[in-house]
């Protein structure tokens, strides 16, 4: 699994113009299944991403988690980030799951968010999404659940 985070004042994603998810201050996460996730990534990526110190303390530090400033998540679904543009000019998504296995499994790291009691918004699976995200910071990290950055 892989994800792409982005701490925002505010985010929305947009389908056919219909806002679809929309929060104000957290994170906006960017999230691909792999071919080899299983409902216990998408627990570890929720579990990493919620308790993550990227929020600013009372001195300016990056100190503090989701949790701890109560910050909602935006979560869109991005099979892109799996794109392998290495050896030619079109990108492969090989490594990214089928749909049919993706979409339980962006649905269970949705649920695991939300088991921490994180308010969770969303795009919508397989859709042309429009994503309007504010940064904050600007802060930017990327995780991988095969830890390969």
């Amino acid at each position: 699994m892989r994800a792409v985070l982005q701490r925002v004042t505010r985010a929305r994603v947009l389908v056919d113009g219909n806002v679809t998810g929309e929060i104000g201050s957290g994170l906006a996460v960017l999230v691909a299944v792999g071919r080899e996730d299983t409902a216990a990534t998408a627990g570890s990526m929720a579990e990493k991403i919620v308790n993550l110190r990227i929020f600013s303390d009372e001195q300016g530090k990056m100190n503090r988690s989701l949790l701890e400033v109560g910050a909602s998540v935006l979560a869109v679904s991005q099979f892109t980030l799996y794109g392998d543009a290495r050896g030619q000019r079109r990108p492969s998504f090989i490594q990214a799951a089928p749909p049919e296995q993706g979409k339980p499994l962006y649905e269970e790291f949705v649920r695991e968010l939300q088991a921490f009691g994180v308010r969770v918004a969303t795009g919508v699976f397989q859709a042309h999404m429009s994503v309007e995200i504010v940064n904050d910071g600007p802060v930017t990290i990327l995780l991988d659940s095969e830890k390969l950055f």
